[in-house]
């Protein structure tokens, strides 16, 4: 019987997830939060598709617009 490697997400991937779920949880639009963190919508959009990966100024400034602590966005 073959093992099968199990992949783990990536920091940028967990980050992705958490920022998306964390919107959506709180009935955020991406304009909204784009407002509140002070980013463009389309940023919002690259970030939880995982297309960039934020500085640590941003990931507070989104944890902040969040009202979570910025771990949570990478946990």
């Amino acid at each position: 019987m073959a093992k099968t490697k199990t992949r783990r997400a990536s920091l940028s991937e967990k980050f992705a997830a958490n920022l998306k779920s964390e919107r959506i949880r709180r009935k955020l639009s991406q304009e909204i939060l784009a407002k509140k963190a002070g980013l463009s919508v389309s940023y919002i959009s690259m970030l939880e598709r995982g297309q960039r990966s934020p500085p640590l100024d941003t990931l507070e400034a989104l944890a902040k617009a969040l009202s979570v602590s910025p771990a949570s966005l990478i946990a």
